[in-house]
């Protein structure tokens, strides 16, 4: 760990913008990583500020609020901000995912025991098989569910009042859910990739609730280079954190972080090694494009959904690739990043 001390004195300090300096003060101790009020939810301003509109107009009726859908990229904040919303509202929060709920009585028993007001969370929500929906469907409206007791000839349907609640659903990919259960959702709000303006106070959070030490420079190098994503900004902060450890180091400056990311392959503009693979692979194996999503999963040796739902979404964000009815194809701009590689 001694390149650590040599490489000092070869970096020079980056630029950094002059909030950013001033949000040191944000490595305070605050008693949970996962955000509790919107007041300590950093970046998603839109989202942020239309959903404290809901939540206070809930709260001014007394009524639950209406059945909301955050979807957005993994990692953005979805179970966050459902844990904020119930929170806000002062109501029991139930979680649940989309593949736990394997079949309609899984959901009929979480519907009978949830309390008035309860904000049921279901992420994943777009994996629900089309039976759970159906039972979801009377949930969401009427407040009731609809079972069929017995079998053949002699079964009957008994309809079962349920609490009035609040369901906020969370997807990555909002295509998939059906039209009829997307209907139902009165809020529907798109999270996007962070700045690093919000990622930076979201790392002095994070540092000063882990008691790191972290300098105003290292923490926009990991905000820089954590792919707009706060979960992996998060993650990238506790490797640098090991970095410094072994070093003996008292702070973690942006050497270290440097160093850190480097070693862990994540480049300056925030790309891995396979966001790389991904675009050479594009560019001499199929002429920049246009490629299939499947041809390239094969050619990868990636699951299809990893790189739908994982790396293609900051690809495109960044400029780097873009999608055409006949497939994928590389931009200009990832011309240029190629041909800057060593």
């Amino acid at each position: 760990m001694e390149i650590i001390r040599s490489t000092k004195t070869q970096i020079d300090r980056l630029s950094v913008p002059s909030e950013i300096l001033e949000d040191q003060e944000l490595q305070a101790q605050a008693p949970s990583i996962r955000p509790a009020r919107f007041a300590d939810y950093p970046g998603q301003e839109s989202v942020k500020q239309n959903l404290e509109v809901y939540v206070g107009a809930s709260k001014k009726r007394a009524k639950p609020m209406d059945h909301a859908i955050l979807h957005g990229a993994p990692g953005l904040g979805k179970t966050t901000l459902a844990n904020i919303i119930a929170n806000e509202l002062g109501v029991p929060f139930v979680a649940t995912s989309g593949p736990a709920i394997d079949k309609a009585g899984d959901l009929a028993g979480i519907l009978t025991g949830i309390e008035p007001g309860t904000l049921l969370f279901i992420d994943e929500i777009h994996r629900l098989s089309i039976k759970v929906e159906e039972v979801l469907y009377s949930a969401m409206e009427d407040f009731a569910i609809d079972i069929i007791i017995g079998q053949g000839p002699s079964a009957r349907s008994v309809r079962m009042d349920v609490a009035p609640f609040t369901l906020v659903g969370a997807t990555t990919r909002l295509s998939l859910l059906s039209r009829p259960l997307l209907g139902r959702f009165g809020i529907q709000e798109r999270l996007d990739f962070y700045e690093p303006e919000a990622l930076v106070k979201i790392l002095f959070r994070t540092a000063g609730i882990l008691g790191f030490q972290l300098s105003p420079t290292a923490a926009f190098e990991i905000a820089r280079r954590s792919r707009g994503t706060p979960r992996l900004a998060n993650r990238l902060l506790r490797r640098v954190a090991d970095f410094a450890d072994m070093d003996d180091l008292s702070e973690i400056d942006r050497v270290v972080a440097d160093i850190a990311l480097t070693r862990q392959g994540i480049d300056a503009a925030g790309l891995d090694r396979v966001d790389r693979k991904i675009l050479q692979i594009m560019r001499e194996q199929y002429d920049g494009g246009p490629v299939g999503i499947d041809t390239l999963a094969v050619t990868l040796n990636e699951d299809r959904d990893t790189l739908e739902d994982v790396y293609e979404p900051y690809l495109v964000y960044r400029g780097f690739i873009a999608r055409t009815p006949r497939g994928r194809v590389i931009t200009s701009k990832a011309m240029d990043y190629l041909r800057q590689l060593p």
